[in-house]
């Protein structure tokens, strides 16, 4: 009934219960799509997803942030992350495998860097990276997963040169690529759909009524429904660590929002989601 397109439960977050995570969206027939962000999680994704026969994917890529070393706190505990250099020939070894159904999540982001962070050879270096791994993702005819934080200047322009020169290879009759969790607005919005893009929404919409004119406008075949698990967990359970099986409360949210039912909802975005992702 419902698809979540992007999925973190191969991190540190559901080190102990991610099985357990998996089975309880599966049980409420949940598909599950986990994002890889460097190459150890994209390795961990798949892994995952070879579990399971159906209803379980992954995708590989490198994050923007990956780029660079940062620290993230899991519990109590702060761990520092070391930066990865992207390793083409390790990202395409894991894209053949069949429960690989895209490259992501890639893109770029400005706003989450050190004080000391020289911006413009980050800038430089998120660019050339993305790029690559736009190449790869048209090398293997696969989707693509982008993130993008205060870098849209930045990036619609990018997406638009890259449409140009390989708009042979991309996809005529589907998505080539989805806008993860995105945050902005109805004219951003259709520059990404005019460059045959979709969008997805998270739990974010359901305790900000920031995107409710958006969601009221936007044709319901252009979205996709994501939890970004375990971060925006949706309303009536922020606070709490997000999983998979809360992805019904964006579809309930956007129903609200459009007037409509919610299993509409779920039969479409799901729809998109199969047809994004060349899934049967």
């Amino acid at each position: 009934m419902f698809f979540d397109t992007h999925s973190h439960v191969n991190s540190e977050a559901f080190l102990h219960d991610a099985d357990t995570v998996i089975k309880r969206a599966l049980g409420e027939e949940t598909g599950v799509v986990i994002i890889g962000t460097d190459y150890k999680s994209s390795k961990k994704a798949l892994e995952q997803a070879n579990k399971y026969q159906n209803s379980v994917w992954a995708t590989v890529g490198l994050h923007p942030l990956s780029l660079q070393s940062y620290t993230e706190k899991i519990g109590e505990e702060v761990k520092t992350i070391p930066a990865e250099k992207f390793n083409l020939d390790m990202d395409a070894t894991l894209a053949k495998f069949p429960k690989t159904v895209a490259i992501g999540e890639i893109g770029l982001d400005y706003a989450w860097r050190d004080t000391d962070t020289d911006l413009e050879n980050l800038k430089k270096e998120q660019k050339a990276v993305l790029v690559e791994q736009l190449k790869l993702a048209r090398r293997f005819d696969l989707p693509v997963v982008i993130h993008c934080r205060q870098a849209h200047d930045d990036l619609v322009p990018l997406l638009q040169a890259f449409r140009q020169e390989y708009k042979e290879s991309l996809p005529k009759d589907r998505p080539w690529g989805v806008i993860h969790c995105f945050s902005g607005d109805e004219n951003l919005a259709w520059q990404y759909f005019n460059l045959g893009l979709i969008i997805s929404f998270t739990g974010l919409i359901t305790f900000s009524q920031r995107w409710d004119e958006l969601i009221r406008k936007v044709p319901l075949e252009k979205i996709m429904i994501e939890t970004d698990s375990p971060y925006m967990t949706p309303e009536p359970h922020r606070g709490k660590r997000n999983e998979p099986v809360l992805v019904k409360y964006v579809a309930q949210r956007i129903a609200e929002i459009r007037g409509i039912t919610v299993e509409r909802v779920g039969e479409v975005t799901t729809a998109n989601a199969k047809l994004m992702f060349k899934l049967k």
